[in-house]
């Protein structure tokens, strides 16, 4: 779920789920995402009624009394729409099959972040959308068809282009059949590679355990992401990486950690075993002070020894886009210089880096935080206008230049 803030992508995951994803403190007082939201939904339909009004997430009928009968269950991840959490945003994209772009029709489109959502999700990969135009029950029928046209408008030209329009009012739960239709038919369910070593994206960690639990009762630290390939059984060993920081002799090294499954959660159940799609949280014997407050987002997991090498500094590919997208007045977006300070989104992983060498289609770059990811992955660049993180550009990590050295 992406859009620009308070286009209600947050209720409309409720209206579906029947979970509220803002859970934080600060969320709730804020009225805003903060932190990546997750939530599953089982999309049903009737066996009597006709379509679209034969899709639902209940379990009997509203319109003919039927009891339905399940289709799949989706992992939703609602992503902040805040100019300032442009970063979060990317983390949850990344591990996402597809996206709903939400957009208020009680505000002219395109919103700043409504922008710079679209960008985002076509800069790292997430081609297959639907746009759910929202908060339809707020406005007329006329003023609805004017900002539909908008919305065309808009996406002329974008991986959205040929996505359907679905107009909606999440907090009146109205025409969410018509969308949970367009979601069945534009985003199915990929095929994913289970027989492969298993990969795991880190887009959660956190401590399960109340303030004042006895120690022998604590319970291992919980990672929560999404399984990218590959099978994760109760009982394995498994690897994650970059790992954990270690200072020795005035030097500070990452040392990759391993621990053991100890449980796995997906869709409120207890499982012995999971397979690729879908969000899960993974039961550790981690030190518990290890995965609080989402310490160990952006790493990889997967067996010892099969993961992807760890970099210090990358060499990237890339290409700058011709304007700053997500800010009132956009502006020319001017050239990656030597020693400048960037931001890269990779996974979901967020990190700071320093430009050291400049070409016309490369630019190497020295990490503040290492990532551990394949080469070719996806990255996404921004640079700090003003007192904000704003997307530039895109590009793939390329084997190293000579000058940088080899990753580990």
């Amino acid at each position: 779920m992406v859009g620009h803030v308070d286009h209600g992508k947050t209720t409309l995951v409720n209206a579906l789920s029947g979970e509220w994803t803002d859970r934080h403190s600060e969320e709730i007082k804020r009225g805003i995402s903060i932190r990546l939201g997750y939530a599953d939904a089982t999309f049903r339909r009737c066996p009597v009624c006709k379509e679209p009004d034969c899709y639902t997430v209940e379990e009997t009928c509203k319109h003919c009394g039927s009891k339905t009968k399940e289709l799949r269950t989706v992992s939703f991840v609602d992503s902040p729409g805040h100019e300032a959490l442009m970063a979060t945003m990317l983390s949850g994209a990344a591990i996402m099959d597809g996206a709903v772009l939400l957009i208020a029709a009680s505000e002219p489109c395109p919103q700043p972040q409504t922008k710079e959502h679209l960008m985002a999700l076509n800069l790292i990969g997430v081609t297959r959308t639907v746009i759910a135009q929202n908060k339809i029950d707020l406005i007329s029928r006329e003023e609805a068809i004017e900002h539909y046209l908008q919305i065309k408008e808009f996406v002329k030209g974008t991986i959205a282009e040929q996505s359907p329009i679905i107009p909606i009012s999440a907090q009146q739960s109205a025409n969410l059949d018509v969308l949970i239709q367009s979601l069945e038919r534009t985003i199915p369910t990929p095929t994913r590679a289970a027989t492969k070593p298993p990969i795991m994206h880190i887009a959660r960690s956190f401590d399960v355990n109340r303030p004042g639990t006895p120690i022998e009762k604590l319970r291992g630290g919980v990672i929560g992401g999404s399984l990218l390939q590959g099978k994760i059984k109760q009982g394995n060993k498994i690897e994650i990486r970059p790992g954990r920081t270690v200072t020795t002799g005035g030097k500070e090294k990452w040392l990759p950690i391993e621990t053991e499954v100890t449980s796995i959660m997906a869709g409120g159940e207890q499982l012995k075993e999971v397979t690729p799609g879908g969000l899960i949280g993974v039961g550790t014997k981690l030190d518990p002070s290890m995965t609080i407050e989402d310490s160990l987002v952006g790493q990889y997991v997967g067996v010892p020894g099969s993961l992807p090498p760890t970099w210090n500094k990358l060499s990237i590919k890339f290409h700058l886009l011709e304007r700053v997208v997500g800010v009132a007045k956009e502006v020319e977006i001017p050239a990656i210089k030597v020693s400048e300070g960037i931001m890269l989104n990779i996974g979901t992983a967020t990190t700071m880096g320093e430009v050291v060498r400049v070409t016309e289609r490369t630019i190497d770059v020295k990490l503040s935080r290492p990532i551990c990811a394949e080469e070719g992955a996806r990255v996404a660049i921004a640079r700090k206008i003003g007192a904000r993180w704003h997307l530039i550009g895109a590009g793939a990590i390329i084997s190293p230049h000579p000058s940088l050295g080899k990753s580990k």
